[in-house]
């Protein structure tokens, strides 16, 4: 194995015994790591250190999540989230676990329109973590809910990694695509499935009951007190519509020849937190800080929450570029392509290979770093080329997911006011595994596919 292939598994060993042995803060162990896989770089230790960090803060999920922190802060403290609650409860109150079903469906829909875990998590979470915990969730399941719902972003189609996966040229000209996005549009929904299940046992396993009956408001009270509490959603709405879809192809064409450019540098992970924000400050004005004073010590009781997540977002995407430099994409794929085993242990080393690399890198990083040499083994192997397709890119979704660090499980412990270790295990037993078992099983044909 490589230098950069014996960093990673230094990086995460480091990670996980300074966050669970030594138990100090996560934001300190991924710190700890950072440091550790530069000094890989030997003399180039500060010239890794230098690369890391720039290309950590140029990223948006950084900006976004750090946003999302104080964007719940405000929906808490103004009341919106209150009154967003009590409307949820009239239509799905009489439901148990309602909240934690909602999330569910919820992160698949944003995730079908966005493809993004990060923003998935921050969005979806900062509506219906509140609300579960108010249905008497756990806080830490409320969170690994949606950090393992997170992965819809990235296993829905067409999500950015997928576009990656199927443009390689190792890939492309070896596949049907529109065979290929059938195939994965159904494997999508076996995940989607797999989510909805989860929150089936959890109702059951935290004993999580129907809200009482003198809780709910009727839906009309409760949208006559709280329908300003809506507005924030336009938020959202109007970067997704003007970005996807109908509304992208009408500005596009509105704005004449560069009109499709300037539609793709819309950047709804830095838009979306700007909206919610700006919403959220006008609507609820009247219970905001009317003097500096009092601004200064609402926002500084907003500095605990960003502690860990702070230093989680910068340093994970540090560690992941450092990774790069050490040369981890070209040792990987010499890697796979030495691979001569029987073909389901083939496919078992290929999954758990991308789950475990996609936790420090992104899932576009993974994609492009593994996707060509995934996909050629396990064809080689004697599986589909659709379903090697769909067999990586459930493996890759396990990103938001995968402890130690998955940013998806930063934003989601900091709506939800948690140690982000207390979720460790739910994730690893219900959105890691089973994602690393779904993809022997779809690249084996056990399921229904059609490709």
């Amino acid at each position: 194995m490589g230098i950069a292939v014996w960093a990673l598994i230094v990086y995460l060993i480091t990670i996980l015994v300074w966050a669970t042995v030594v138990k100090r803060g996560i934001g300190e162990a991924m710190i700890v790591g950072f440091l550790v896989l530069c000094l890989f770089g030997g003399a180039d230790f500060f010239a890794l250190l230098g690369t890391g960090l720039g290309e950590a803060f140029k990223q948006p999920v950084v900006f976004a999540a750090m946003s999302f922190t104080f964007i719940g802060f405000v929906l808490t403290q103004t009341g919106i989230i209150h009154h967003q609650v009590h409307i949820l409860n009239s239509m799905l109150g009489r439901l148990r676990g309602g909240a934690g079903y909602v999330s569910t469906l919820a992160s698949a829909g944003f995730g079908a329109l966005t493809h993004s875990a990060s923003a998935n998590a921050a969005t979806i979470g900062s509506v219906t973590i509140p609300w579960m915990e108010r249905s008497n969730w756990p806080k830490h399941i409320a969170s690994s809910v949606v950090a393992g719902n997170s992965g819809n972003g990235t296993v829905i189609p067409p999500s950015a990694s997928y576009l990656i996966l199927v443009g390689l040229a190792t890939v492309g000209p070896n596949i049907d695509k529109n065979a290929t996005l059938v195939a994965m549009f159904v494997v999508a929904g076996y995940c989607v499935l797999w989510r909805l299940l989860c929150i089936f046992y959890f109702v059951r396993r935290y004993k999580i009951a129907k809200v009482s009956g003198e809780e709910l408001m009727p839906l009309r009270r409760s949208l006559k007190q709280g329908w300003r509490s809506l507005i924030v959603y336009l938020g959202i709405a109007v970067p997704i519509l003007l970005t996807v879809g109908v509304g992208a192809e009408l500005i596009a064409s509105l704005l004449g020849d560069k009109g499709s450019d300037a539609v793709k540098a819309i950047d709804i992970l830095l838009w979306i937190p700007v909206l919610l924000g700006i919403l959220s400050l006008i609507i609820g004005r009247k219970q905001l800080p009317s003097t500096p004073r009092a601004w200064y010590t609402f926002i500084a009781s907003t500095a605990p929450r960003f502690k860990d997540i702070g230093a989680t977002l910068v340093f994970s995407f540090a560690g992941s570029a450092v990774l790069l430099a050490l040369g981890l994409d070209k040792q990987l794929r010499d890697a796979l392509t030495g691979l001569n085993a029987p073909a389901i242990v083939t496919v078992l080393i290929i999954v758990v290979i991308i789950a475990l690399v996609g936790g420090p890198l992104s899932a576009t990083a993974t994609a492009a770093t593994l996707g060509g040499g995934a996909f050629a083994v396990l064809v080689a192997a004697g599986v589909h080329p659709a379903l090697a397709v769909c067999a990586i890119m459930v493996a890759i979704s396990t990103e938001g997911a995968s402890p130690p660090g998955g940013p998806s499980i930063f934003i989601s412990a900091s709506i939800a006011e948690v140690n982000p270790a207390k979720t460790f295990v739910p994730l690893v037993v219900f959105y890691v595994v089973p994602f690393l078992i779904i993809p022997v099983v779809v690249a084996f044909n056990l399921l229904p596919i059609p490709h």
